[in-house]
């Protein structure tokens, strides 16, 4: 619960401290409580974070864990999410959901309202998670830094239900050359029905030289 929402349940910000030191109520940071028998739950506190962070959705691999699309299983999996501004993640949510936040602009958009990252199964009061084929592509543009080529290229074969117009529209508005490339070079080698509907002419490939780069996963080079 905010300050507001108290507020607006007739408890002062005075009365919420007052609370607070009685033991009423736990302060979880400036203007944040919860009652004290309360165990938080994932998606509300979301909501608050997306409230404090522009662009906040979870995305990239949690997207596709919690679609039920998983290679690995982690032992302990670590939530991403991602968002416009830089920042770090409050530590009354660490120190209660394993979590990583990093900031990222893969496409031209307004910061509020993220294209094809919304509240999770369309449910009223969920947090924002990207659409398949965005988690796809914000996937694809970590390899080489945090994510390596093979398990991008595992999850493009289980994604071969991924909506080729939705990829062209995020693709047109793509601002990552590497990512675009990619994209077709793993959907032509997988023969995946959503490549063959995608036109390279259409797409921001960059210029007629090759995309190079060398990471732990070797040199990656990407014609256009």
């Amino acid at each position: 619960m905010t300050s507001a929402e108290l507020a607006a349940g007739g408890i002062s910000a005075d009365l919420a401290v007052h609370y607070a030191r009685a033991g009423w109520l736990t302060r979880l940071a400036r203007g944040l409580y919860a009652r004290p028998a309360d165990k938080l739950e994932l998606h509300p506190c979301l909501l608050v974070l997306q409230r404090q962070i522009d662009g906040l959705h979870v995305g990239g691999m949690s997207a596709f864990d919690w679609y039920g699309v998983r290679q690995y299983i982690a032992q302990r999996p670590v939530l991403t999410l991602y968002g416009w501004t830089a920042g770090r993640l409050p530590e009354w949510f660490m120190d209660r959901f394993p979590a990583e936040y990093h900031r990222k602009r893969l496409f031209e958009e307004h910061p509020t309202a993220p294209l094809h990252a919304d509240p999770y199964e369309k449910r009223l009061n969920a947090p924002r998670v990207s659409a398949p084929e965005r988690a796809f592509l914000e996937i694809l543009s970590e390899v080489g830094v945090r994510q390596s080529l093979q398990e991008a290229r595992e999850l493009g074969e289980s994604s071969y239900g991924l909506r080729a117009g939705v990829l062209r529209e995020l693709l047109q508005r793509c601002t990552s050359v590497k990512t675009v490339r990619l994209c077709l070079e793993i959907g032509r080698g997988l023969a995946s029905p959503w490549a063959e509907k995608l036109d390279p002419t259409e797409l921001p490939t960059g210029s007629a030289r090759a995309w190079v780069s060398r990471s732990a996963d070797g040199l990656l080079v990407l014609k256009p």
